[in-house]
């Protein structure tokens, strides 16, 4: 528009116009190629028709097969505006399992539970502590801590209650809230870490 307007005031060359306005001359008789995509429209459409599980990067192979595209942006803009976009599929929850309430204990060394818990010192190294706790007193039979506590530790540590105080009925544990019955050997249930 500027160029138009200074040839015309002036009464410039196009050559001149364009270096007085700053513009290349390449730029100002550049004329936009009409490029139709009805022909890759149609195609998309039909392909995403036939397979209808196909999402848009996997119609672009299809159709670069057939020579109709080059670029992915482009298949994708198309895809977009023709509205053949894949209805998103919710990921169904499982149920989490029967949720049983556990009763109150009634008695002490009824029920103990047990977790890991972590933290950091000052300097930043990180230590774990294993708290097993007596859910009716509110008692702590044992704390082991340590920066690493392996299965055979905690195996350890529960057989030397089992021998100074002896086990309670059931023993909670957080990971998946496992209830451990009386009897069972503590050897058999851990595995090192």
């Amino acid at each position: 528009m500027a160029v138009l307007y200074t040839r015309e005031s002036l009464g410039l060359s196009e050559r001149k116009a364009c270096l007085l306005v700053n513009l290349s001359t390449s730029v100002y008789r550049y004329k936009p190629k009409e490029d139709s995509d009805d022909a890759l429209r149609h195609s998309l459409r039909e392909l995403a028709g036939q397979r209808k599980r196909f999402g848009s990067p996997r119609l672009h192979i299809m159709l670069k097969r057939e020579n109709l595209v080059i670029n992915h942006k482009r298949t994708e803009r198309i895809y977009r505006e023709e509205g053949l976009s894949l209805r998103r599929k919710r990921r169904r929850k499982g149920a989490a399992g029967v949720r049983v309430v556990m009763p109150s204990p009634q008695k002490p060394n009824e029920r103990w539970s047990m977790d890991f818990v972590t933290d950091s010192i000052v300097t930043g190294r990180r230590f774990r502590a294993l708290a097993i706790i007596d859910d009716y007193s509110r008692e702590c039979p044992a704390i082991e801590v340590d920066t690493s506590l392996g299965g055979a530790r905690v195996v350890n540590v529960l057989e030397r209650l089992a021998a100074t105080r002896g086990l309670p009925e059931v023993i909670t544990m957080d990971n998946g809230g496992r209830n451990l019955p009386a009897g069972t050997s503590m050897s058999g249930l851990f595995v090192k870490a």
